[in-house]
C-alpha cells in the first residue's frame, strides 16, 4: 500500500514506523529526516520524478512516498462491543470517508464502518484522513440494512441523519455508556430507505439560511460534536 505527501509520511514515521516496508525519495531532504528514515532499517530508494509520479498515481507526493504493509480491518464483532460508532451507508468518496475518519478519531468516536460497499481505497482514505484511519478501528460491511439489524440485536440505538429528522438541538447528549450507531448516507441519495425504516431516531441540522444540505463530512462533524459534547 502506497501513501505519499509530507503530512501523512511524518505521521507514519512518528506513530506507526512498524508499518513501513520501503521508502521512496524523489528530492533531497534534510539530514534529520533522512536519519529518521535510516533508523527504520528499510530499503530507501532514490527515484526520479517520473517514477515518483507513477507511484503516487499523479498525486502531490512532495518527494516523499512510503510503501506500507497491508491495512488490517477491524472485525465487525469487535465494533459491536463499542459504545459510539459511525456507519457510512453507501458512502464512496475517498475525501469524505477520510475527513469523517479524521473527525471520528479527533472527537473520540470508538469506531467507523463503511457499509454497502465491497472495497475501499485504503491508501486514499488513510491519506485524506491525515493518518487518523491508522488509529481508528475501521471495518467494512457489504449490506447496510443487514448491518443495521445486527447492530439493533447487539443493543445499539440507531440514529440517522435525514432531511426530515428532528432538529439536533432538541435531542439530548449521548452518554459514554450509551450504545449508539450514527448512520450517515451517501453523497447523492442519503440513507437508503430500507435502513431509514430501521432507525430509532432521525436527526437533522437546522439551517439558518435557505440551503439544501451540507457536505456529508461537514454534517458528520456537526452531528458528532453536538451529540457527544
Amino acid at each position: 500500500m502506497i501513501v505519499y505527501g509530507k503530512q501523512i509520511v511524518l505521521y507514519v514515521l512518528e506513530k506507526h514506523p512498524e508499518l513501513v516496508e520501503e521508502v521512496f525519495l524523489s528530492k533531497e531532504i534534510d539530514k534529520k529526516l533522512f536519519t529518521q528514515f535510516a533508523r527504520l532499517n528499510k530499503k530507501i530508494h532514490k527515484v526520479d520524478n517520473q517514477k515518483a509520479q507513477a507511484l503516487a498515481k499523479g498525486g502531490n507526493h512532495q518527494g516523499l512516498i512510503l510503501k506500507l504493509s497491508d491495512y488490517n480491518y477491524t472485525a465487525i464483532k469487535d465494533l459491536k462491543n463499542m459504545n459510539f460508532i459511525v456507519v457510512l451507508d453507501g458512502l464512496t468518496d475517498v475525501g469524505n470517508i477520510g475527513a469523517i475518519a479524521r473527525t471520528c478519531y479527533s472527537l473520540g468516536i470508538d469506531g467507523l464502518i463503511a457499509a454497502d460497499i465491497k472495497t475501499v481505497n485504503n491508501s486514499g482514505t488513510i491519506r485524506t484522513s491525515a493518518g487518523a484511519l491508522l488509529d481508528l478501528p475501521f471495518a467494512i460491511h457489504p449490506k447496510s440494512v443487514d448491518l443495521a439489524s445486527e447492530l439493533k440485536d447487539a443493543g445499539f440505538t440507531l440514529i440517522g441523519a435525514t432531511m426530515d429528522g428532528i432538529d439536533l438541538k432538541k435531542y439530548g447528549k449521548i452518554e459514554k455508556t450509551d450504545k449508539v450507531a450514527l448512520f450517515l448516507g451517501n453523497e447523492g441519495e442519503g440513507i437508503s430507505p430500507k435502513v431509514a425504516r430501521k432507525l430509532d431516531l432521525k436527526v437533522s441540522i437546522k439551517m439558518e439560511k435557505e440551503f439544501d444540505s451540507l457536505n456529508v463530512s461537514a454534517a458528520a462533524a456537526i452531528l458528532i460534536y453536538n451529540l457527544t459534547k
